[in-house]
């Protein structure tokens, strides 16, 4: 089952005005369901315009998105993906619990199942201890890790991250890395997760595709031959600088 499929896409924003700007070009991506795939390219090279594509927050300007089978629109409106940003976007006037029971809330969900499935969620990332805590007085990570919950929520089959750790140091980055693959690995979710760390798109991914400078076109896709469960062994491991090499060079060739 293919959890996403980009055929053709170009994305054109103020087209005919003076202000024009081709963002992609013929961009064709296919994510396989469980799938875990990273888009990583030069600042401006359309990352995250490619995410928002598949999220439907912006429609293309030709070529067709499917998510689950379905047409963007059409699976934005069923839910059919979480999201999650570089800020973690919490409510800071409701509890940690709370934030994670929203989706759930939009969706007419019981208080009760509402609930259950927060606390399922919170107790998946580590925080069941913090639902009653507000996101003030949580760290930076751990705020990220309630977006993941929230976004996990719905149990969707496709998550679409843009950047999540980018704002984290080194080392909190690195743990919540090995706890994603973790939480992908138990709920089976597909992912595509948008990174300008080389080293972070290689220890996530099955693949790492490789985008151009703008406009945004896909030069190379790399498969990551990696063993799983990812640990800090496969970090030090020399397949895995080797990955980092050859994703490094497609990275220059594609300059």
């Amino acid at each position: 089952m293919t959890a996403v499929s980009v055929s053709g896409v170009t994305k054109v924003f103020n087209q005919g005005r003076a202000d024009e700007v081709t963002a992609l070009s013929d961009v064709d991506l296919t994510v396989g369901a469980g799938e875990f795939v990273s888009l990583i390219g030069p600042s401006g090279c359309g990352k995250s315009t490619l995410l928002r594509l598949v999220a439907d927050l912006i429609a293309p300007t030709t070529g067709e998105v499917v998510v689950a089978g379905k047409p963007a629109p059409k699976a934005r409106l069923d839910q059919d993906y979480g999201i999650a940003f570089q800020q973690a976007g919490l409510f800071e006037w409701r509890t940690v619990r709370r934030n994670v029971e929203l989706p759930l809330e939009l969706r007419g969900q019981s208080r009760a199942a509402r609930r259950a499935r927060a606390e399922e969620m919170l107790a998946l990332v580590g925080l069941d201890e913090f639902a009653d805590h507000y996101p003030a007085q949580l760290s930076g990570g751990m705020q990220q890790r309630v977006a993941i919950a929230r976004a996990l929520a719905v149990q969707p089959p496709l998550l679409l991250m843009d950047e999540p750790f980018g704002a984290l140091d080194e080392m909190t980055r690195e743990r919540l890395q090995t706890e994603l693959l973790g939480i992908c690995a138990k709920t089976g979710t597909s992912t595509v997760f948008v990174t300008h760390s080389i080293s972070e798109a290689v220890f996530l991914s099955a693949r790492v595709v490789v985008m151009s400078p703008r406009p945004g076109r896909i030069t190379a896709t790399v498969d990551i031959d990696l063993p799983t469960p990812r640990d800090e062994n496969v970090r030090q491991s020399p397949a895995f600088f080797d990955a980092v090499t050859t994703v490094r060079k497609a990275l220059r060739a594609a300059a």
